[in-house]
């Protein structure tokens, strides 16, 4: 990095390289302290002479990462992603946002929701759409995860929207329960219902077993009958999707309901019998048959 009298101009190329060698020595040193500082500059010396495309490959992330120092390490990858779509690789850059997303998704879920949405953009823009669905698809998971209902219900919308785009309409139809699962834990049986509603112009959905049952769920909560919604969101249908949404299902709870009460006089009439209701019935009918004197 020197200059002198005959080298007016720095090589950052041979710097980069000795300090790439020295990061990997501190590393194995098990010194991280000064792995990471050894990577900082040969990220430095990568990025004056212009290849800013080898700074995202650095050893860094891993040395923080043996040290704790995951979001440190997520910022890098961050800034690495920027320069691979200010160099025009964007598949690199959401991958790089994918992979920084995995790295702190049990530390810190509201950083990781926003790497995978950033990656799904990326990807959306390539016209990439299944990985970006498959980005959309984790972040939507972690936002029921944290219970940030409102946030889910948006990115599962955009879900359905982009799964009815590339015409997979059985996906949709399960999007479709997930989004109104999504809507009864809000509260907003409106919302729930115009879910539905709307989905009846998706090709299929309209006579399936995912509208019967959604159908279904909406007359029993509508109706406050906890039994019924129970026993619909304890159908295979249901139970056997992504984890995070089975469980919306198996915690739904109706506001203010319960089982469903039969009347009190229908219920002495069962217990009574068929006769016994006939013959109850028979009484009210002469009440009055001797005339009212």
């Amino acid at each position: 990095l020197k200059t002198g009298f005959l080298k007016w101009k720095p090589d950052y190329d041979s710097a980069a390289t000795e300090y790439g060698k020295a990061a990997v020595a501190f590393k194995n040193a098990k010194q991280f302290d000064q792995a990471r500082e050894a990577c900082l500059r040969e990220a430095e010396a990568h990025e004056n002479n212009k290849a800013y495309l080898f700074i995202a490959q650095l050893p860094l992330t891993v040395a923080l990462q043996e040290m704790g120092r995951l979001p440190e390490a997520v910022q890098l990858i961050e800034k690495a992603s920027m320069m691979y779509l200010e160099n025009g690789t964007p598949d690199t850059a959401a991958i790089a946002l994918e992979r920084a997303g995995k790295l702190i998704e049990n530390v810190s879920p509201e950083k990781a929701v926003q790497l995978y949405q950033q990656a799904a953009s990326v990807f959306e823009n390539e016209e990439r759409l299944r990985q970006a669905l498959e980005m959309l698809g984790k972040a939507s998971r972690l936002l029921v995860r944290g219970r940030r209902l409102d946030e889910a219900a948006l990115s599962l919308q955009k879900e359905k929207s982009i799964y009815k785009e590339i015409e997979n309409y059985p996906t949709c139809y399960k999007k479709t329960i997930a989004q109104v699962l999504v809507h009864l834990h809000r509260n907003d049986y409106v919302a729930a219902e115009r879910c539905v509603r709307e989905s009846y112009s998706i090709p299929g959905f309209n006579g399936s077993e995912d509208c019967a049952a959604l159908e279904q769920l909406l007359e029993g909560y509508d109706q406050q009958d906890q039994d019924q919604v129970s026993e619909v969101c304890n159908l295979p249908l249901f139970k056997y999707m992504d984890n995070d949404y089975a469980k919306l299902g198996l915690t739904l709870v109706v506001p203010g309901g319960g089982i469903k009460k039969k009347s009190p006089n229908a219920a002495q009439d069962k217990g009574r019998g068929p006769a016994a209701a006939g013959s109850h019935a028979d009484e009210e009918e002469d009440e009055y048959s001797g005339g009212l004197c």
